[in-house]
């Protein structure tokens, strides 16, 4: 067992070192291959996606690096190592639950607090799927995201291991649930492989569920953008209620009104503001945009009650 062990641990630091680095660069090569990007992919989409993607690795991570290597021994002196007798499943197992769990809630108050979306609106933002969308987020919903910090902290502790081994799996799975690239279909279409699938898609995000979560509409039946909010588990939905499962993935993706935000505002609001006129992003935005003036009267009059509590199932900022 311990050497089991032992192999698991190599595995994870290789794949901290380069495993993951050029699983990406794999993803992104084909994505580009099949052509994703071609038309979809406009100069201010571009900053916002490399931006989003670079800066949090080559800046926030080694700051918190910093941070773990200096200010925790001096607030923390007698702490160091002090986890490290905790065995290394139990230490998995234990981290996993504990963040991603954490950033299920995270994710999903961002999408049910009013005044909490336009944090995490620039995730949603995009008319197409890609690798590139995992990181595509505000840069102060990422500084308050528990995992930036979290591994930093518990490496100091004693838990570098199973923090690290947690994060690259993570990383892996929120990636490949946002790729453009279907990995689950085989699963779905052949039915030798349907209990497989089964269990699958309640444990763990796949591409089908989390694209639903950023559809451009829910009329038809697959995109839920009110649910589906599961980073690597998918077990929280499921839990909690907010699961849809259809093994069908959206024909359009993102927020209805978008009219290309400036990248600096998307990653830095409320310290930038958008130019566009009546975006949630704008110095006089509203909190949360409520298209319903394209609506026949009967369809408005029936939502009224809907929208005066900011939860309509209309076109809104939460498609």
């Amino acid at each position: 067992m311990e050497a089991t062990i032992e192999f698991i641990k190599k595995i994870v630091e290789n794949l901290n070192g380069f495993g993951f680095p050029f699983l990406v660069f794999f993803i992104g090569v084909l994505e580009f291959s099949f052509g994703l990007y071609k038309r979809k992919w406009p100069k201010n989409e571009r900053w916002v996606d490399i931006t989003c993607f670079a800066l949090p690795r080559l800046v926030i991570q080694p700051v918190f690096a910093f941070f773990a290597l200096h200010f925790l021994p001096f607030v923390l002196p007698g702490f160091k190592n002090v986890f490290t007798w905790v065995p290394f499943l139990w230490g998995f197992a234990i981290i996993a639950i504990a963040d991603d769990l954490t950033q299920y809630w995270y994710h999903r108050l961002h999408h049910e607090i009013p005044w909490l979306w336009r944090f995490h609106r620039t995730h949603h933002s995009a008319s197409y799927m890609g690798m590139a969308m995992a990181s595509r987020q505000n840069l102060i919903y990422t500084l308050f995201f528990s995992q930036v910090y979290l591994t930093s902290a518990l490496v100091y502790l004693g838990l570098g291991i199973p923090a690290i081994a947690v994060r690259v799996i993570k990383s892996t799975i929120t990636t490949l649930a946002h790729s453009s690239i279907p990995w689950d279909k085989p699963f779905y279409k052949y039915k030798v492989l349907h209990p497989i699938a089964w269990v699958l898609e309640r444990l763990i995000s796949t591409p089908a569920t989390h694209h639903a979560h950023h559809a451009a509409t829910t009329d038809d039946g697959v995109g839920y953008y009110k649910g589906n909010f599961g980073n690597m588990f998918f077990l929280w939905d499921i839990t909690f209620g907010t699961a849809l499962i259809s093994r069908q993935y959206p024909k359009a993706y993102g927020i209805s009104h978008y009219e290309g935000d400036q990248w600096y505002a998307q990653l830095l609001w409320p310290i930038f503001k958008s130019k566009v006129p009546g975006s949630e992003l704008a110095a006089d935005g509203p909190v949360v945009r409520l298209d319903i003036d394209k609506e026949a009267p009967a369809e408005k009059a029936s939502r009224i009650p809907e929208i005066q509590l900011a939860s309509s199932e209309v076109n809104h900022a939460y498609n």
